[in-house]
């Protein structure tokens, strides 16, 4: 059982950049296809991003590509999602997953986190 912790959230104005930090515990990290999700009040948990065991395939929702770059270090069991050029309608509550399954809703991810907060002024 893998147990994720985020940080790194905080309050940007629009334009701005933050890092974001998913840390697990648990020797079978590099094992598993890892993402990122976010949801913003009122709205259903969204798919942002995700990347393969080994980092080297990476996918990403249409709303963020080419803004979000999502890595890892399998050595530090860190997922990390760099945000650039952040917008207002980007303000949600950031959660990482561990991917369990084939497709990239949010059925197909598990073992979720608690969540850090990205706030994007305008």
């Amino acid at each position: 059982q893998v147990q994720l912790v985020e940080s790194g959230g905080g309050l940007v104005q629009a334009g701005g950049s933050l890092r974001l930090s998913c840390a697990a515990s648990g020797r079978t990290f590099s094992s598993y296809a890892m993402g990122w999700f976010r949801q913003a009040p009122g709205k259903e948990r969204e798919f942002v991003a995700a990347i393969t065991w080994s980092g080297g395939i990476t996918y990403y929702a249409d709303a963020v590509k080419g803004r979000f770059t999502i890595s890892r270090d399998n050595a530090k069991n860190t997922v990390y999602l760099q945000m650039n050029s952040l917008k207002p309608e980007d303000t949600a509550n950031y959660h990482c997953a561990v991917k369990l399954g084939p497709g990239y809703g949010k059925g197909d991810f598990g073992s979720w986190g608690q969540g850090t907060q990205v706030t994007v002024s305008s």
